[in-house]
Order: C-alpha cells, then structure tokens, then sequence
C-alpha cells in the first residue's frame, strides 16, 4: 500500500486504488495521515467535520465514518477489517490513530529526506544535501491533500507543510549555487520567480545566478520586475538585502561571487520535523 498526501490525497495497492466519494471520511482520513503515527482525539476529529455545530449524533457518524474506511482498506489491501483495525487504522484511547508504513508514505519519506539533506548541510556534504531536497521537493504533486475540504486543523498541517517546502526549496537553490551550479539551475529559477512574484530570496538567488552566467542586464531587468509588483501590487519597495544585491550588480562587486543569500542550518537537526526558520540578511 501506497500513501500519498504531497498533492491530491491517495491510496494504492499494487494498481488498485482506494476510492472515496463522501467528504466527511476523506476529512477523518487526511487528518489521521497528516498526524500519521499521533493519536488525533475524537474530539479534535469531531470538531474538523462539523467545526463549531456538531450533532447530537457526531460520535456515532464519526464511528461510522471510521467503520467506512476500514472497509475500504481491507477491500484495497485484500487484508481482513481486524487486522486493518489493529494495523493500520487504530482506535486508541479516546481518539483514533493511522499507522503507515514509513518506506509507502509519501510524508514519512519527505521529512526523512529533509532530516538527511540538513544533516548534510551541517556536515559541509552540500552535494549530498542538494540531493536530498530535490528528491524530497519532487515527492509534490500540487498543494498538500488538495482535493479534501480544509478545516483549522488541516489547514493548520498544509499550511506547515508549505512552509516547510518553501525553505526547503530555498536551501536547495543555495547549495545550487554554492555548488557553481548557477547556469544549470537558470531554467527553474525563471519559472519559480514568474510564479512567486513577491519572494525576494527566490529573486535575490536568480539575480545572482543571472550574474554570474554572464547575464549583467537581465539581473538588472530581475531586479525592476519584482520592484515594479511590488511597488503596484504592495505599495512596498524591496527589502534593504534585495536592493543591495542590485546594487552589487550595478557595480560589478567582486562579492556576488560569493553571495550568501539564505543561511543554511548551522545547529543539530536531531528530533527536529520542520527545517529552521530562514534568518539572516544579504
């Protein structure tokens, strides 16, 4: 069995898909994923489908909803409702518990590759470290558990997750360019800049790339595009670090060649889910 919650939700076995058509157990369902392994109280549960006018009923409709899903793994997996209850989709306490095989879940795999790339990092391995977050970055397939209605609680998770993808993609394109691979990664960083017009690392970093594969004026012209947005759409100028690095450009400063523009980790990443915050300054 497959798991998958980097994009739309979904289950699979060998070629035969888990099919759900009713909300309410695709809300229980996604919010058991993305607390995978955490017992999620029945009353958290209970306030994510009907928020804040559960019925009467809510306890018994959410029993059902569990029941469902059960059925609909043990006709996936081939396995009997027993041992699904007592594998894979767990009532524990007053709450309710999804356990997934950590090699089959697209999650459990993502924060072992980000746990892997940061450890990287702080050994100095960046090569091994880029490695990791690209293939961790190509485990999404869209915005988290797209097709399932977001309460708090899961939009709270999604809303983490992206977070974390963020940074993530940020680290990468830095060790990109530590690594000299500044030309090679052009390409994507025109399509990242064109889709996140206000991301100013992201502009700073292609900017920065631009020069250095020879390309004076279109670091120029990056810089006025992400100026102009703002200016437009803000009413903002850019940041004191992104005026600086145009400044840099315009005087051809020696220190572009070893521009820092975001601080990769530099503390322990033992026990810890989420990569550090971003910090520091060009």
């Amino acid at each position: 069995m497959y798991i998958r919650v980097l994009g739309p939700l979904s289950i699979h076995h060998g070629k035969v898909e888990m099919m759900l058509s009713a909300q309410q157990p695709s809300t229980v369902l996604a919010l058991l994923l993305l607390n995978n392994v955490r017992v999620v109280p029945v009353s958290e549960l209970i306030d994510e489908i009907w928020k804040e006018a559960p019925p009467k009923t809510a306890r018994t409709a959410l029993r059902t909803y569990v029941c469902h899903l059960r059925k609909k793994l043990s006709q996936t997996t081939g396995r009997t409702l027993a041992e699904v209850a007592e594998t894979t989709l767990q009532t524990v306490q007053n709450g309710y518990r999804f356990v997934a095989e950590p090699e089959q879940f697209d999650l459990d795999l993502y924060h072992r590759l980000q746990r892997a790339g940061t450890k990287a990092v702080i050994a100095g391995d960046f090569r091994s470290a880029a490695q990791c977050f690209h293939q961790a970055l190509r485990l999404w397939r869209g915005p988290a558990v797209a097709d399932v209605e977001l309460g708090t609680r899961i939009r709270a998770e999604v809303a983490a997750l992206e977070q974390s993808r963020m940074t993530m993609q940020d680290y990468r394109i830095e060790l990109e360019l530590r690594l000299g691979r500044h030309r090679e990664i052009l390409s994507e960083l025109a399509v990242l800049t064109a889709r996140n017009d206000f991301h100013e690392n992201l502009h700073a970093q292609y900017m920065i790339a631009l020069y250095r594969s020879g390309y004076r004026v279109r670091a120029l012209e990056a810089f006025h595009k992400i100026r102009h947005n703002m200016l437009h759409e803000l009413g903002l100028e850019p940041s004191l670090r992104l005026r600086k690095c145009h400044q840099a450009v315009l005087t051809l400063d020696p220190a572009l060649d070893d521009a820092e523009v975001v601080p990769l980790p530099q503390r322990s990443p033992a026990n810890l889910p989420e990569i550090p915050a971003l910090g520091g300054s060009f």
